[in-house]
């Protein structure tokens, strides 16, 4: 029997804030299998954006079980956290998070540099050309459009291959016909490489295009759809 890569048992996070100690997540429990795609929706402050930080390893959990592709998140330092986010865990976030001073080629070469990566340019370059933007390859993100820098952010999450692809929003600053583009765009990598997907939006129309759809209020996930043949 196969395991899920994404297996979450009684996940709680606190995070502290001006009015003290605030529960963010509350017992979450989900599993997801290899190449799945999943949406989770939900209102603002329902803890969607803190599951996709702990599950990426950019929030460590209170408490519970946070394993992925056999590895228990829990257990791994700094370090060994931005290791495996390297070989493991491409990331997709709502505002680019490109490197200003850095052209699209570099941008998307980064996560294979810091893993030792001797051929990390013609790598990039090859994946920016899967986005159409391989005759932008040189230009620096003030120089591209909001399209085009998430879909450089594309190439960067996919470059490495990752078993898992975190997409926070991705479509939340762009137009309705440039967000389909990119979304477009996103499916195909996914279906492409067979890589699980894991997308928070507020998106209707996006999240029925995902297998499964699990809803959070309050910290918890207390409905979960599948998607009709």
């Amino acid at each position: 029997m196969s395991h899920p890569i994404v297996d979450i048992q009684n996940l709680h996070l606190s995070l502290v804030g001006g009015a003290g100690r605030v529960n963010i997540l509350r017992g979450v429990n989900l599993q997801v299998e290899t190449g799945d795609t999943l949406s989770i929706v939900g209102p603002s402050g329902a803890g969607k954006t803190s599951l996709l930080m702990v599950l990426s390893g950019l929030e460590k959990a209170d408490s519970g079980l946070v394993q992925i592709a056999g590895t228990d998140m829990q257990q791994l330092d700094e370090d060994g956290l931005a290791r495996f986010r390297r070989q493991q865990i491409g990331i997709v976030f709502q505002s680019f998070h490109l490197v200003p001073t850095m052209t699209a080629l570099e941008n998307v070469a980064l996560p294979l540099e810091f893993a030792g990566v001797d051929d990390a340019l013609d790598q990039a370059a090859t994946a920016l050309a899967a986005t159409g933007l391989k005759a932008r390859q040189d230009h620096f993100p003030g120089q591209l459009s909001g399209g085009e820098q998430q879909r450089v952010a594309l190439a960067r999450a996919f470059v490495a291959r990752p078993k898992l692809i975190l997409a926070d929003e991705p479509t939340g600053n762009l137009d309705q016909e440039t967000g389909a583009m990119v979304m477009e765009l996103l499916f195909g990598l996914q279906h492409k490489f067979a890589t699980t997907l894991i997308l928070v939006t507020h998106d209707a129309r996006l999240a029925a295009r995902c297998q499964r759809t699990v809803r959070m209020a309050d910290g918890l996930i207390y409905e979960a759809t599948e998607a009709r043949a």
